[in-house]
């Protein structure tokens, strides 16, 4: 059995990672990063696809314990600050995207980056 605290192995189409504008305290231990994986579909019941792709805050709120490492507790799902929500949900809002919409995304960033 693995350790549900370890950090699993990244697959940017599996796995993400957020850094947290404002760590998450619990007792001793300062949580500055989350991994999110993926949702399965065991992990979307209860919720609406659309509301998840369209970062509905209830429905993140419900996911994100589901689906981070370290696990969050509900408690802390819900204290998260509006910052670090986004940056989740907009992550997880990108586990849903198309190959022609991750094409799309990348053509603009690259469009955007600066010249050297």
């Amino acid at each position: 059995m693995t350790d549900p605290t370890e950090t699993p192995p990244q697959d940017a189409t599996r796995f993400t990672s957020v850094t947290l504008s404002n760590p998450i305290v619990r007792g001793t231990t300062r949580i500055e990063t989350l991994t999110l994986r993926k949702p399965k579909a065991g992990e979307l019941r209860g919720l609406t696809l659309q509301d998840v792709i369209g970062t509905d805050i209830t429905a993140l709120l419900r996911l994100i314990p589901r689906i981070s490492t370290p696990p969050l507790t509900q408690d802390e799902a819900d204290n998260l600050e509006a910052e670090d929500l986004t940056e989740i949900g907009g992550s997880i809002r990108g586990f849903f995207m198309t190959s022609a919409e991750r094409q799309l995304v990348e053509a603009m960033i690259a469009e955007h980056r600066p010249t050297r």
